[in-house]
């Protein structure tokens, strides 16, 4: 969206700035600063600090920078006697409201108020000392995430604000008035018991110390510790952040992030903020366990690699390479996923190779190639704040992808229209123009229905449909088996709302598609990708600037796993091992023959692990166990090898079946790059060292590597990315140089190229985009008179995957200690449960128990529960039935039933 440009004087300078921009936002584009405290970036002024005053030519009194807006040809003063007076004195006001105790806050060395007093000379005892609030806080000793000082605070109001209107939480105010003003909750609620997400948004912000981290308090100023640039460990959105450690005693003792960072722009989530105590757990994994007949006893490195390769090569000569296969881990680098892929290979000779792409986005991978050629989000982060409509379908953003939340919170603030089809009625929905609460599982009838819609009311892009894409007359002859009035019976929705979803999509300029697991975790999640590639065709909504489908990734590098090759089909890039030219390059490079098997995926090395064709398996950073489907039946099969391997940073559910358990170190204790969602690749530092014996897990699969006679040496993470980049052509511009602290894009195909923000603009990867008919198919195990609901699983946003990681932290375990199933109000009133009460979940393979949460958030044919809890696991009762394509299993639907539990 193009503006004007005006020109103006700022300290004798001449400054270029767009229409309509603050004189504080003007300065600060041409570096120079301005004084402030209650100003930031991401929020509409609020002008209480009155510090950014400045003077204006012509004019008589003092201008706050941070709400007048710059005319052309205006001249501004930012500092001069009379300002710097002003300055100082407005301090001292402000230290009438301010404790002053700066040699023991926590704060020392990073105050925007430490700094300007020094600066301007304020005494801080001119207007007296500052007296605590009488008002009850809602940061209470109760809450165990956030610190309020009352006597600190010096009531600018920008938390608030930032709640407010970047979080959307409103969880906090400001109560009461003047000298007796503090920050509280509504009614004084305790705030893990408030709206509060916990984002640590309030302490980011704050520019005097008020709010702090409760468990760093003491462990450390600002001034003594390190900052280290790194991202986020957790979803796949990749945010950017600051770990502050304590150099000598080896800990992280608080995370920050500042504004302007590429993807997350300084925000974060409770995981991104709070989420990192695992890392000093004391249950981390120090040493190799080798089992033995009384349980798993320490052993050294040297004799757990001689017992690997012992074992492996024996089990490879006796079986062949396919009794041999290996998993790698979409939280571990992209080096660590490189070298993964090239031990089984070159070392094992087996394509046996996958990650957990398997079980969340590898329908996206293939439905989106084979519709576009390229299976990765088309958009970036940054342009969904742009998007004119936003389409939301299985996905919960604002929990499973907090940050990507943000940025529609932000578009729906400027005016954007938002559909949202999900079966649970999440945040968004609750706030979308339509909501479409359809069955789960009724996707393809739901999109087929629209698209239908969508030709008949001539609202398709006939040029985009007949100038970039082929095959759709098959496509349209497919959709006249489907009808609006048909699938809203079926759907158990509104006729008038598909109709309505489809005309603002449509419409939409432009409009942009967000999925995430509701799409993929189907038997025909493949299809489910492929019919949103159609839709998106359909109405040309893709190859330009907000506009695309985007799969929202659910680990921090499943992006990066997949582009690794860590999966059976594909090497480095998404290039085939049956092609030729490719196959030569990888064997001079390697200098090793490729392997011919097809190789398999996840699931079917746990089907063959129980047929006695899988002799043994190497687990890198994975819980199969509590990840894959029928759980009873993943522990049955896995305790039929003769040799399981697991490398992790604990003694996860799958590691105490394991022969050997390596320890590895986790993403604060080494280098490496990890992909989002959005392709960019950014580079992650080492923080702190591992503990006791644990290895970076590059490390420990070169030494593997070796044990099996292929020795693979690297002097650091940069060597191994080096030679990536040089065989895969879509990295092939990056390098850790290039890659500093915002990251690439890729495509990225040379030294010079500046990396790709959105694809497909003019083309296809594959030349013209394909229409593909997809028809509908039910989920494989549907509701009856023993089993009457539909059962699906997900993510909450406070816990993550098995939840190893942020069930160790302190605030996580406070607001979310426990499994819960979300049962509808009538549902729940025929079965006589009470919100709160003890429930089962019973399906066919297994039960699990939770506490009910009654409501409006599900259908009252379906339940809901999480998937973080080892104790009560989700994955005890979902089906193991599997898309036929890419053997990701049906996750959000099975039948199942539902009782009330004793206390």
């Amino acid at each position: 969206m193009s503006m004007e440009t005006i020109s103006l004087m700022i300290d004798g300078r001449q400054v270029s700035a767009a229409e309509g921009t603050t004189i504080l936002e003007a300065a600060r584009t041409a570096g120079i600063h301005i004084p402030h405290l209650c100003w930031d970036p991401r929020v509409e002024p609020i002008g209480s600090c009155r510090l950014c005053a400045v003077r204006i030519e012509g004019r008589n009194s003092f201008f706050q920078a941070c709400s007048t807006t710059a005319v052309h040809g205006m001249q501004v003063t930012t500092e001069d006697a009379e300002i710097a007076a002003l300055r100082k004195g407005i301090l001292e006001l402000i230290f009438a409201d301010h404790h002053t105790a700066c040699p023991t806050c926590d704060r020392d060395g990073n105050c925007k108020l430490q700094d300007y007093a020094y600066r301007y000379g304020a005494d801080h005892d001119r207007f007296g000392a500052a007296e605590a609030s009488p008002i009850r806080s809602n940061y209470a000793s109760a809450n165990y995430g956030i610190a309020y000082v009352s006597e600190k605070c010096i009531k600018c109001g920008l938390c608030v604000k930032y709640c407010e209107t970047v979080q959307m939480a409103e969880a906090i105010t400001l109560a009461w008035r003047q000298e007796r003003t503090a920050v509280t909750t509504a009614f004084g609620v305790d705030l893990h018991e408030s709206p509060c997400e916990l984002c640590g948004g309030c302490i980011r912000v704050c520019p005097a110390g008020a709010m702090l981290d409760r468990k760093a308090i003491g462990k450390g100023r600002d001034r003594n510790l390190n900052r280290v640039r790194t991202i986020c460990p957790y979803c796949g959105v990749g945010c950017q952040m600051d770990l502050l450690t304590d150099p000598v005693r080896n800990r992280i003792v608080r995370v920050t992030a500042v504004p302007g960072s590429p993807i997350n722009d300084g925000n974060l989530c409770v995981k991104g903020h709070f989420g990192f105590d695992f890392v000093s757990s004391e249950e981390r994994l120090t040493q190799p366990l080798l089992r033995k007949a009384d349980g798993f006893a320490a052993v050294t490195w040297d004799e757990a690699l001689d017992t690997i390769g012992t074992r492996l090569r024996r089990i490879r000569e006796k079986h062949g390479p396919e009794g041999l296969a290996f998993v790698s881990s979409c939280r571990c680098s992209n080096e660590e996923n490189y070298l993964m892929q090239k031990l089984a290979r070159a070392a094992a000779g087996t394509n046996n190779v996958d990650q957990c792409a398997t079980t969340c986005h590898a329908p996206t991978v293939a439905g989106l190639a084979s519709a576009f050629g390229s299976g990765a989000m088309t958009n970036s982060v940054r342009e969904i704040r742009d998007c004119d409509v936003l389409f939301v379908i299985g996905a919960n953003p604002t929990e499973a992808h907090p940050i990507v939340g943000l940025e529609m919170k932000r578009a729906l603030r400027r005016g954007a229209k938002l559909v949202v089809c999900d079966p649970r009625r999440t945040w968004l929905a609750a706030r979308a123009h339509v909501h479409i609460q359809h069955r789960p599982g009724s996707d393809n009838m739901l999109l087929n229905a629209m698209m239908r819609f969508i030709i008949d009311e001539g609202l398709q892009d006939r040029a985009f449909v007949a100038e970039r894409c082929e095959e759709f007359d098959v496509f349209e002859e497919n959709l006249r088996a489907f009808s609006v009035e048909e699938a809203a019976i079926y759907c158990g929705v509104k006729a008038e709302d598909i109709r309505q979803a489809a005309r603002l999509y449509a419409n939409g300029s432009p409009s942009a598609i967000f999925y995430t697991l509701g799409i993929t975790e189907h038997t025909c999640g493949t299809d489910n990708v492929r019919n949103l590639a159609n839709l998106a065709m359909l109405c040309g909504q893709i190859g330009k600037w907000a506009s695309g489908v985007n799969p929202l990734r659910g680990q921090n590098n499943v992006q990066g796993g997949c582009d690794m090759g860590a999966m059976p089909h594909k090497l480095p890039g998404y290039q085939n091992w049956s092609d030729d030219a490719v196959r030569a390059k990888f064997e001079r490079a390697w200098d090793r023959p490729l392997p011919t098997n097809p190789g398999g995926r996840v699931t079917h090395f746990v089907e063959e692990a129980g047929a006695g064709t899988l002799k043994a398996l190497y687990v890198m950073g994975e819980d199969l166990v509590v990840s894959e489907p029928n759980q009873a039946k993943v522990v049955r099969h896995l305790r039929q090898l003769e040799f399981l391997v697991c490398q992790d940073l604990f003694l996860t559910e799958t590691a105490k079946l394991a022969h050997m358990v390596l320890p590895g170190a986790c993403w604060a204790e080494k280098d490496g790059t990890f992909t989002a969602s959005e392709r960019r690749v950014q580079r992650f530092r080492r923080a702190v060292l591992p503990p006791g014996e644990a290895k970076p897990d590059w490390e420990i699969l070169c030494l593997v590597s070796e044990a099996l006679g292929y020795p693979m040496h690297y002097a650091d993470p940069s060597e191994i990315f080096s030679e990536m980049a040089r065989l895969t052509p879509s990295y092939a511009g990056m390098s850790y140089a290039r890659l500093g602290d915002e990251g690439l894009q890729w495509p990225c195909p040379d030294p010079d190229h500046p990396g790709t923000r959105f694809l497909h603009e003019g083309t296809f990867a594959r030349g013209k985009g394909k229409f593909q008919p997809i028809g509908f198919q039910p989920q494989k195990e549907e509701p009856d008179e023993s089993y009457p609901l539909i059962l699906s699983t997900g993510r909450t946003l406070y816990n993550y995957n098995s939840g190893s990681m942020t069930r160790k932290t302190g605030i996580i375990r406070q607001k979310e200690s426990a499994n819960f199933v979300e049962i509808h109000t009538d549902t729940a009133a025929r079965y006589g449960i009470a919100d709160g009460d003890r429930v089962r979940v019973r399906t066919r393979r297994g039960v699990v128990a939770g506490r009910a949460v009654v409501g409006e958030r599900v259908r009252p044919d379906s339940i809901w529960m999480p998937f973080h809890f080892a104790e009560a696991p989700a994955n005890a009762v979902t089906n193991d039935v599997f898309d036929p394509e890419t053997a990701t299993a049906e996750y959000k639907c099975c039948a199942a039933a539902l009782e009330k539990a004793e206390a």
